[in-house]
């Protein structure tokens, strides 16, 4: 809502609060996977760190009154959790059909 500035500020802190369950419960099914779909997970962790990073980024512009900014932050957070969902999901496909047991 271009009239109330306030709520991506707010949603965007909602999502970083959500980081740490998310990250353990990934954590935990990357523990289980084969070898060569480790590998794609770890891409898929990094990307995610990487969404955090400017999404962080995005909340202190916020903050500190660059809407802008922020937006432009929000935008390279978007970038990376679209590049994220892409592996995320090549590792669930991956795991569903090639036999390897879901968690």
């Amino acid at each position: 809502m271009p009239a109330d500035r306030c709520a991506p500020t707010i949603l965007t802190a909602v999502g970083l609060a959500g980081i740490a369950p998310a990250a353990l419960a990934g954590w935990a099914d990357w523990a289980d996977l084969p070898p060569e779909q480790a590998r794609v997970g770890l891409a898929h962790a990094v990307t995610n760190v990487a969404a955090v990073a400017f999404y962080t980024a995005s909340l202190a512009a916020r903050l500190r009154g660059r809407p802008t900014r922020g937006r432009l932050w929000s935008l390279g957070g978007l970038t990376a959790v679209a590049v994220s969902g892409a592996l995320g999901g090549h590792v669930a496909y991956r795991r569903a059909v090639g036999g390897h047991p879901a968690a």
